[in-house]
């Protein structure tokens, strides 16, 4: 098998996210390790100032930088650049570094592709590097990456996206998740796999898998109502939960029912359900060997076939896939 170099330039600065950071730089060594030599990938720290200047990240451990950013040059492979947030009254913001921007619109034209971690994004949607694409970041600066970079397609459910040579992932672990995807592009999943076992993760994720479960990504409603009828929802995903039962669970009819669960909760009725039912089959195709079959009517979704299309339309995977991919036992 021919030998591929791949030199991966992280770009670090102060108060730069540590595990943005050292995750990915784990995987490339693990690759290296697990590759037998074949993989090739030289990490290599850049930040301001020359080469060995110490960089303080948020977690208060320090970096030491293999270049400066202007020692770089176009010897790239893969740029990958972390991000770093401020804590404000309305929440975490990510910081936007001028100098860094500057950087990465000079240099990432020269890489063969370009990754950002976590709030990272903002870094290159700044540069205009996420122009015309679709792209993800943490979901608590989501809001924020979307109103500065209207040219840019925010989307922050996925753990990672891929948009031709630009990759954008989510926060923070999923690090991991994109390293390893950049890894199986490269060298193939049976390498990416070997690494993830040796981290003792799965060899997770697909880009399209969500960051959120449905309790997460559903903030409290204004209503005590709806979110008794959630609760009951989620405790009884084999019953019939179509609209109507569950407007004449809460004395509604049909049509104001609808309106008000999805002005409550920002999904129709049966959006909700099918999100909480593959949810449930997520867990149960993660933790048991249950036929598909089997899996599919527990959660409420009648056939293999339903919980396919379900599958598809929520994750953009198929639950044998899924599987797989997290099966933890």
């Amino acid at each position: 098998m021919h030998q591929t170099h791949h030199r991966v330039v992280i770009a670090v600065f102060p108060d730069v996210d540590l595990l943005d950071v050292t995750g990915p730089a784990e995987v490339f060594a693990l690759a290296n390790r697990e590759g037998g030599g074949l993989a090739a990938y030289e990490v290599r720290l850049a930040g301001p100032g020359r080469a060995g200047q110490a960089v303080a990240t948020s977690a208060g451990m320090r970096l030491v930088t293999d270049m400066g950013l202007g020692d770089v040059g176009t010897a790239v492979d893969t740029l990958l650049v972390p991000g770093a947030v401020d804590q404000g009254p309305d929440g975490p913001r990510a910081r936007i570094d001028d100098d860094i921007v500057d950087w990465i619109r000079a240099t990432a034209p020269h890489a063969r592709r370009v990754a950002s971690v976590c709030v990272g994004a903002h870094l290159l949607a700044a540069a205009g590097v996420l122009d015309g694409k679709r792209a993800t970041t943490h979901w608590s600066t989501a809001a924020q990456l979307a109103a500065d970079h209207p040219r840019v397609e925010v989307d922050a459910d996925p753990i990672f996206i891929r948009s031709g040579r630009v990759w954008t992932g989510a926060g923070i672990s999923a690090c991991l998740d994109l390293a390893l995807a950049l890894v199986a592009e490269d060298h193939g999943e049976d390498l990416a796999l070997a690494v993830a076992r040796h981290l003792v993760v799965y060899l997770k994720r697909p880009g399209g898998q969500s960051q959120f479960s449905v309790p997460i990504s559903r903030p409290a409603s204004s209503r005590r109502d709806i979110d008794e009828l959630r609760r009951y929802i989620g405790e009884h995903l084999g019953e019939d939960l179509s609209a109507a039962a569950l407007a004449a669970r809460m004395c509604l009819s049909e049509r104001h029912f609808s309106r008000v669960f999805t002005q409550e909760t920002g999904a129709t009725p049966a959006a909700y359900v099918e999100a909480a039912r593959v949810e449930a089959a997520r867990r149960l195709l993660e933790t048991t060997d249950q036929p598909l079959e089997q899996v599919a009517r527990t959660c409420g979704l009648r056939s293999p076939e339903t919980l396919h299309r379900a599958f598809r339309r929520q994750i953009s995977t198929t639950p044998a896939a899924y599987r797989r991919r997290f099966r933890t036992a």
